[in-house]
């Protein structure tokens, strides 16, 4: 038995790789808050996301999760407050593509107070985490079947592959930031704009998808 009172790291650090790779709706928060403000903002996003996925790897070795599990109504309110966080975050996408340059030049300006934006990307990771209720799911059955039975604490070993996880994520997210803000002066101001019109509507499917989940209770 290993020591932490973990089993088959390999496979799981390998898994874990796989899933963070998969691009998702924190990959097009990252992307989209990099290519608007630059390396800082995706950063501040990644580390959101990573935030509101240790909530989530707590609240599942709390047993947290498993009442979104068990109680349909606990998974119905999760599920709507997401569900309009993102449909709310795609909105304001589409809007700043139908703005075009003249409300691009705007909102820089309204968004110059670099420490308080920078909170915003942040609170925007940890938000379209915490009230997503199947990242609350994914890790209740992802992360268990890596504990050792007779682990001489379950709750350490279940937090220290959540850490390991959401550092993989975190650290993929960090060059998706870096990436994007390299390309962002390089893209005509039209395909930006397209870019956010894009990336607007499939925060909107997403907030459609996630109203369409059912409670597995």
């Amino acid at each position: 038995m290993s020591p932490f009172g973990i089993h088959d790291l390999g496979l799981f650090m390998l898994t874990g790789l796989v899933l963070n790779l998969t691009p998702g709706a924190d990959t097009l928060l990252v992307v989209g808050r990099s290519a608007r403000g630059g390396w800082r903002h995706g950063a501040a996003a990644a580390l959101g996301i990573g935030l509101g996925c240790m909530v989530h790897a707590l609240a599942a070795a709390l047993g947290v999760a498993a009442l979104l599990a068990a109680s349909s109504w606990a998974f119905e309110l999760l599920k709507w407050a997401g569900a309009a966080y993102l449909a709310w975050l795609g909105l304001q996408m589409l809007r700043a593509a139908l703005r075009g340059p003249a409300g691009e030049a705007v909102a820089a300006g309204a968004g110059s107070a670099e420490a308080g934006s920078l909170r915003q990307s942040l609170a925007a990771g940890l938000l379209t985490n915490v009230l997503n209720p199947k990242v609350g799911l994914f890790f209740l059955a992802f992360v268990p079947q890596f504990v050792d039975a007779g682990a001489a604490s379950p709750l350490a070993a279940f937090l220290l592959l959540g850490l390991l996880f959401n550092l993989t994520g975190v650290g993929w997210l960090l060059v998706v930031a870096a990436l994007t803000a390299r390309a962002r002066g390089r893209v005509a101001p039209a395909a930006a704009r397209a870019l956010q019109a894009v990336g607007g509507a499939l925060f909107v499917a997403l907030a459609a998808r996630l109203v369409a989940a059912r409670s597995p209770a």
